[in-house]
Order: C-alpha cells, then structure tokens, then sequence
C-alpha cells in the first residue's frame, strides 16, 4: 500500500493551501459577519482551472482525480468553510450529475460553463417535505408536446443564486413511487423559476442556500437528464460522490480549529506557563490530530475506490459520518482550550464550530449514514 500523494496532488495542495491562505482566509471573518458571497474567491479559482478539476478535458476540465477534488475542499475549508461548502457542491452536485448522465450535447452546454466558472454548479433535491425522504418528491415533470412542465418547490439549495441551471428532480409517474422519480436540466432564467435567497443560518453565512420555486417552468424535451424513472438511482449515485466533499470538508474545518488551538495553546501563559505544557490540554490537542488523521484516511480511501470504479457507497458513509462528527467534537474541544476567547469572534474557532454543524445534517444526516452502512453491512 502507497499511502504517498502523487507529484499532481502535492502540486494541488500547495497551490490551493498557498492561495487559501493568501486570498480566501483573508476575509473569511468579515464575509461570515456580513454574509458576502465570495465572487472573487471563484473568478480566480477559475483562472486558476480549479473549478472543472475531475471533470474531462473536452468540456473544460483537469480530468483531475477525486483525491485532488478532496484536497481543494480541505485546504478551503481550513481557513473558510462556506468557500469549502460551494466549491464542493459546485463539483460534486452541480457538475457530477451531467458528468455522470449527461449526453455529450448536454455536457458542451451544460457542463463546460461549470468547469470554467461561469456557473456555478448546482442541483435541486430536498424539497419542505422531502429531507431525509428524498423519495418523497413532490415536484412534479408533465410531458406537453415537446416540453416538460414542472412545478414544486426546492429548499436548501446550495449556490443556485449564481447557477446558470441545474438539475432538478421531479416525479413524472406517481404510480411507480421512486422508480417514477426523474431529473431534468433546468435553466435559472426560465419564466416561472424564481430563486429566494432569504435563509438566516447558524452558520456557513457566506455560502449561498435558497428556496427555488418552479411555476409551470418549460424545458425542452432533450433536458431530461438520463433516462425517465431514472432519477431516484442517479441522485443517491450523487449523493455517494458528494459525501466524500462533506467528508473533505470536516477534515478540512477540524484541521483549521486545530491549528488555532494548538497555537494559542503554545502562545497563552497560565500559572506561569504554557497551556501546551498541561497534560489536559496536551491530551485534547493529541486526539484531535489523530481523530483528523484517521478521517483524512477514510476519506482518501473512499476517494481512491471511487476512481477505481469500484462499489464506494460504504466508505463514503463513513467517511462522511466519521467526519462530521469528528469536527464538531474538534471544533468544541477547539473552543474549550480558548477558554473564554474561544466564544468571542476574534479568536474564530466559535466560527469554525457553528460551521461545523451543518455536516452533520447536509448529504444526509448522520442518522442516515449509519442507515446506509448498516445496509451496506447486510443488516
């Protein structure tokens, strides 16, 4: 076993870590405190050719592994994760989808502005009363001559505000229950699509969330992504891609709390020494640089199995599960060594820990996870 990155990799983390820390960690504060998208962040990870890193040549992409995809989402998040949070959906639910489904004549004009960053990328799923039960669609796609009518409603939709379109699921044979489930490729300009952005949230304030709604909005027949019925199976095939970016992301976060306790905890004095010198404090700081390890790990090796093309749903799980969890016990241990200063937002781990908690619930929630790997496990 190599455990090794490869030349490509190292050159990614260094380029992505170098620029995160020059121009993304920079601002990071002051876009939390205001909830400024970061435009300018994406128009150089754009210049950059970050923004279709996995994704093939021919449509304006690296052809990059899903290893590196997972590198770029830590090293953002470290030091900010709403850019960590948009990039990764931006790859792995706006672009995977058309990458994955898509036709050749969808991905020239659907996928190329997403590896280029003239759109972000997006994909419409959890609806009000569709969470967890993502079978329970109630948006709906009627075939009309030559286009399809949707109507329904979208909630938590990440980036959709800066989308050119994306791919939205909807039921079009209510008698097949999920295997009457399918996704088409919605333009965010259409007559009768509007876009809300309104959410007041715990955290990751700088990303992008919005409520989509969709009034008898037409789309060509060809729009249909994949095959009719389809849709259902596609989007948990997207979902595995994308908990390995929630996964990346919890590395990442945790990662930066750490950072930042372990440098305060060298630099703070008390009873006449360093905090690092206490035992207590030592302990704390040694099981968040392993519980980090053991989740880089996980997630690389879910990583890996996804580009070998082998079966990766499990791994996937437990990366994302271990993860999440993971950062937010780092981030409250990140706290409690600030003392005091780790409630005030100068000191930002309490950034880093309100962010943190929504990778416990996106791409589905824990209780999911251990849903689907005690499937996986033959329960």
């Amino acid at each position: 076993m190599n455990f090794d990155l490869t030349k490509e990799q190292e050159m990614i983390r260094k380029l992505v870590r170098d620029f995160a820390d020059a121009e993304v960690a920079t601002g990071a504060d002051e876009r939390d405190r205001t909830g400024e998208f970061p435009k300018e962040v994406f128009a150089k990870l754009a210049e950059l050719g970050i923004m279709g890193l996995p994704f093939p040549e021919q449509y304006g992409g690296g052809e990059a592994d899903t290893i590196s995809f997972a590198i770029v989402v830590e090293e953002l998040s470290r030091v900010c994760a709403s850019t960590g949070i948009t990039y990764s959906a931006h790859i792995s639910l706006g672009g995977a989808p058309l990458n994955l489904f898509g036709t050749h004549e969808q991905k020239e004009k659907y996928l190329t502005p997403i590896c280029t960053g003239e759109s972000l990328g997006a994909f419409g799923l959890t609806e009000p009363n569709a969470g967890s039960d993502a079978g329970g669609t109630q948006t709906t796609a009627v075939l009309d001559g030559d286009e399809w009518v949707i109507n329904g409603s979208k909630c938590f939709i990440t980036n959709a505000s800066y989308a050119n379109h994306l791919a939205v699921t909807a039921v079009t044979d209510r008698s097949k229950g999920i295997n009457g489930i399918s996704a088409f490729i919605v333009p965010t300009n259409a007559p009768g699509f509007t876009v809300i952005d309104n959410y007041e949230k715990m955290g990751l304030h700088a990303s992008n969330t919005t409520e989509l709604i969709m009034e008898n909005v037409r789309v060509p027949k060809e729009n249909l992504l994949g095959t009719d019925g389809n849709g259902y199976k596609q989007f948990l095939a997207t979902l595995d891609g994308g908990r390995i970016g929630i996964a990346a992301m919890g590395v990442g976060i945790a990662q930066g709390a750490y950072e930042k306790a372990l440098q305060y905890a060298k630099e703070r004095k008390q009873f006449g020494k360093s905090l690092s010198n206490f035992q207590a404090i030592q302990f704390k700081l040694a099981d968040m640089a392993m519980n980090i390890e053991l989740a880089r790990n996980m997630v690389f090796k879910a990583a890996w199995l996804k580009d070998q093309g082998r079966v990766f749903k499990k791994e996937a799980a437990y990366a994302k599960l271990f993860a999440s969890e993971m950062c937010m016990r780092a981030c409250d241990q990140a706290v409690q060594i600030h003392g005091g200063y780790g409630y005030m937002k100068e000191y930002q781990v309490e950034r880093f820990f309100r962010d943190a908690k929504l990778l416990e619930i996106g791409e589905g929630t824990s209780e999911v996870q251990r849903m689907v790997i005690a499937k996986q496990i033959g329960c």
